[in-house]
């Protein structure tokens, strides 16, 4: 679905924002860019959707070269969530901001189509469409720019800080969406953020980014206990794995609560027998 060959980008003024990236994220996939600010996450995401355009190498998505494919044509591939929803609102209705994008790609001809797939989000999102985008919470407004984004069924979605200013209920609804749409749709997410938390729940891949270069490619739990490479792309695994990890042995395999915690008892009830 994305491929990246030998991608280098420059802003200008000496050095290189991102430098010789090379990886592919394959159809279906949940993936998440990391690394600490400057690494070129952001960049390299605004690659993907053609945003910005490779000084060297090839971008593709679907097999669509982003640097000579029309901004018609890479809006109908990948859907880009902005980590600030407010830069990404344009209109004084939630109805007309989900319609906004149907009427540029499909045309202002297709009103019946577009009413239809724009109901269907409203209902999806829980809005009656009448409420003025700026009078809502940050999670509701970041709701509606992601059902705008959704709206003409990408085939990639990118999301950059998705959960920023989310509190834990908001973060929780948005990401489960996510999740769903990922695993029951196909729907391929790359997500950069800043949550390790966030990325073990749901990201499967990580791909670790520093000074504008890929450090490493892999399952995100792998990824995690790699101490060495956490220490050098300047990262905080989550605290469920450094726990793990301290404790040693088996503890060191759990990625979740639960199931340290299960652990934890085994090991107690066997040292009460023995």
């Amino acid at each position: 679905m994305i491929l990246a060959e030998h991608v280098s980008y420059s802003y200008g003024g000496g050095g290189q924002s991102v430098s010789d990236l090379s990886f592919r994220i394959g159809k279906g996939e949940f993936a998440a860019i990391l690394g600490e600010n400057g690494a070129g996450k952001t960049t390299t995401v605004k690659l993907i959707d053609g945003l910005l355009k490779p000084t060297e190498g090839r971008m593709t998505v679907n097999g669509l070269d982003t640097a000579k494919t029309k901004v018609s044509e890479r809006a109908r591939q990948v859907g880009f969530l902005f980590q600030n929803p407010d830069r990404q609102i344009c209109r004084n209705t939630v109805r007309d901001e989900i319609a906004f994008g149907l009427r540029a790609v499909w045309g202002k001809k297709e009103k019946d189509r577009i009413d239809e797939r724009v109901g269907e989000l409203l209902d999806l999102f829980t809005f009656t469409g009448d409420e003025e985008p700026f009078s809502l919470s940050r999670g509701q407004r970041q709701q509606v720019a992601l059902a705008s984004t959704l709206a003409v069924k990408p085939a990639v979605l990118i999301l950059d800080e998705p959960t920023t200013g989310l509190d834990y209920r908001e973060c929780t609804r948005i990401m489960e969406f996510i999740r769903t749409l990922n695993e029951k749709e196909g729907t391929t997410v790359v997500m950069v953020c800043h949550d390790m938390e966030v990325v073990l729940d749901y990201a499967r891949r990580a791909l670790v980014m520093a000074g504008g270069r890929l450090l490493a490619d892999g399952p995100v739990r792998e990824i995690f206990r790699d101490e060495v490479l956490m220490e050098r792309a300047s990262l905080l695994p989550p605290q469920i794995i450094r726990i793990g990890g301290r404790l040693g042995g088996t503890f060191a395999e759990a990625d979740d609560a639960e199931t340290l915690a299960s652990l934890v008892a085994d090991e107690a009830e066997r040292r009460r027998g023995a």
